[in-house]
């Protein structure tokens, strides 16, 4: 169920078990690069010693072993990376601003908004950088060259990523236990594990899935009773909606059949066909193993109810186990049955990749931009260096200005305007959204061969503009 600051929680007072979130990302922007001229006595001629900024901090999702719900960011779903230092005078370089990482359980799934997939967490100690820092702005140190010796301006620190993705929890465990609520999938947790979920007489007693860790001779298999499955669940209804996705990681599926329910209408045939009716409509687990648990069978009318359904099952090639979780009859047989349908389930399962960072290297002399027409001489510059570059300059200092334009015509932007009409006086529109600039295009201002004698600061080319 949707509430406010995107975040899905478990339905019930005061649960704080929350499986869905909206986060809202933002990585730290990067320092402002220093213009500064060293001046000392008996240094004649010092030459520029600004330093540059630091880079922002990036924003990393990093599964915690220690991490069981997503409650933090439904809470406080903006987060941000610190921001990189300005660098200083006397080549002092700023600091890196700190990454922020994020804490998240295990099988937590990262998509866009939209629904394309980012990343799927699995296994402690698993990373995502979310959103990378923007890099620090070069001080005039670095930008002087042999043409430029003393360069009165630097280079400002780039915004970091932003980013809206959405986290979604799926539980990771080897068997789901599934069923009506009051089947007695709690108590077969409790009875076969450590684990001690709330137990008591009432529809939808547990809000969360309970997890456990069964040891069955050598092998070892975790539980997750997956709660509120009701006809359906599967379109909304009870909590089945909620928490059907937490089955998909099951590689196999216990169906928990209460055999001593007292509600009319109700038998283990017509609950065990309710509840596959709404895994279907779920799909995607239509493959996985399945046992049969008939429950309750220390009461007697559940175990003369078990006996009679239980031909009915094994004819549609099921196996069946007679279990009460109150006496522990039957619970060794069926933890060992289950421990070998998880062993075979390992057995035919791939095995996982390794991991290695994807590598994809430009075409060599690809242009990295493209001029669009977008008017009656009006263009617009697209790629990622113009954009850069933009975010970069200082536009109240002439000779960052003059530099940005040597640099847009050593990349080619020039002539494009040329190849695709553009006549003196274009309209030229660099980068886009708020960080877009607008340029009236002067094909007969040279570009392209660095700063023209003056003050630092300053830039011939644009006087009188």
């Amino acid at each position: 169920m949707p509430d406010a600051g995107g975040g899905r929680r478990a339905q019930g007072g005061g649960s704080n078990f929350v499986d869905r979130v909206v986060l809202h990302a933002r990585a730290g922007r990067g320092g402002n690069g220093c213009a500064s001229i060293r001046r000392e006595k008996f240094v004649p001629l010092g030459g520029p010693d600004g330093g540059s900024g630091g880079a922002g901090g990036d924003v990393v999702l990093e599964v915690d072993a220690s991490a069981k719900t997503l409650l933090d960011y439904h809470r406080r779903p903006h987060r941000r990376a610190g921001n990189g230092r300005a660098g200083q005078g006397g080549d002092r370089h700023g600091a890196v601003g700190a990454d922020l990482v994020l804490p998240v359980p295990s099988g937590t799934v990262v998509t866009t908004v939209g629904g394309e997939p980012i990343a799927d967490l699995v296994g402690h100690g698993e990373r995502h950088v979310l959103a990378r820092g923007g890099k620090g702005g070069l001080g005039n140190a670095a930008l002087a060259s042999p043409r430029r010796k003393a360069p009165g301006f630097a280079l400002k620190g780039e915004p970091g990523e932003e980013l809206d993705v959405v986290l979604e929890l799926k539980v990771v465990a080897d068997v789901g236990l599934v069923g009506f609520p009051n089947a007695g999938k709690s108590s077969l947790i409790a009875a076969l594990s450590a684990a001690r979920p709330k137990i008591a007489d009432y529809p939808f007693t547990t809000l969360v899935p309970n997890l456990g860790v069964v040891q069955a001779g050598e092998e070892q298999f975790v539980l997750a009773d997956v709660p509120g499955l009701i006809p359906g669940a599967s379109q909304g209804k009870g909590l089945g909606f909620t928490f059907l996705r937490h089955v998909e990681r099951c590689s196999t599926l216990v169906h928990v059949l209460d055999c001593a329910t007292a509600e009319p209408g109700r038998d283990p045939v017509s609950d065990f066909d309710a509840i596959e009716a709404e895994l279907t409509a779920y799909g995607t687990l239509a493959d996985r193993p399945r046992l049969v648990v008939l429950n309750k069978v220390d009461v007697p009318d559940g175990r003369e109810l078990a006996e009679l359904v239980r031909p009915d099952f094994e004819e549609r090639g099921h196996k069946v186990h007679e279990t009460s979780a109150a006496t522990g009859e039957g619970l060794r047989v069926l933890s060992f049955a289950v421990a070998e349908l998880v062993r075979a389930a390992r057995a035919v399962a791939p095995e996982p990749e390794p991991r290695r960072p994807v590598i994809r290297p430009r075409p060599l002399r690809e242009p990295g931009f493209e001029v669009i027409r977008t008017g009656d001489n009006r263009f617009a510059v697209r790629g990622e260096k113009p954009t850069r570059w933009v975010r970069q300059t200082d536009f109240g200092n002439d000779e960052a200005v003059g530099y940005l334009a040597d640099r847009l015509a050593r990349l080619g932007v020039e002539d494009a305007l040329t190849d695709a009409g553009a006549r003196p006086g274009a309209e030229v529109i660099i980068g886009e959204g708020d960080d877009a600039v607008v340029f009236d295009w002067d094909p007969s201002t040279p570009a392209g061969v660095g700063r023209r004698h003056g003050p630092r600061g300053t830039d011939s080319r644009l006087e009188g503009r």
